[in-house]
């Protein structure tokens, strides 16, 4: 089942059956941001954390078929999702309160500053307040400007840093 996102574009809730697709929207992704490295590994990512509580919704554009419009179908190689959201888990550590978690929004570059990013984040907040979780969680790397302006123009904040140390494999 779908249901009209912006004008132009639906959503639908993907299922477990999407495994091999989402793996691929992963690895665009990241290879977006760090186009020299293999992400191959995150099929394992994946395979670990991806089940039926972990949400994931596609986006599809409406296309214009004889006399009027029709969503293209999500099983065909031809047409595939221009964007999609996953989302997990997590439990917040100051509060111990559960709640929603992003582990990927991701918009097809081509599909870019036409509001559907926006308009995800929106679906997904309105998800998240309907099952009763108090805040959203997400990761994003400090380089990617684009989402960063995005999260701070809908109010998200900086509650904390990741921080890392890359260490030498000598013994």
């Amino acid at each position: 089942m779908s249901e009209q996102l912006l004008p132009g574009f639906h959503i639908r809730r993907g299922s477990t059956l999407d495994r091999s697709l989402l793996v691929k929207f992963m690895q665009r992704t990241y290879q977006d941001m760090f186009p020299n490295q293999d992400f191959a590994h995150l099929e394992q990512t994946v395979k670990q954390y991806f089940s039926g509580d972990t949400p994931l919704w596609w986006v599809e554009e409406e296309r214009e078929v004889g006399a009027g419009k029709q969503k293209r179908n999500f099983s065909s190689a031809s047409t595939p999702p221009i964007a999609c959201l996953w989302v997990g888990n997590a439990i917040d550590q100051v509060r111990g309160d559960r709640h929603a978690h992003i582990f990927i929004l991701y918009v097809v570059p081509e599909y870019r500053r036409r509001g559907i990013g926006t308009a995800l984040m929106r679906y997904v907040e309105n998800w998240a307040t309907q099952r009763g979780d108090r805040q959203i969680g997400l990761q994003v790397f400090q380089s990617n400007t684009p989402a960063l302006n995005l999260y701070n123009q809908l109010g998200y904040q900086t509650q904390s840093l990741w921080m890392i140390k890359f260490l030498s494999a000598e013994k």
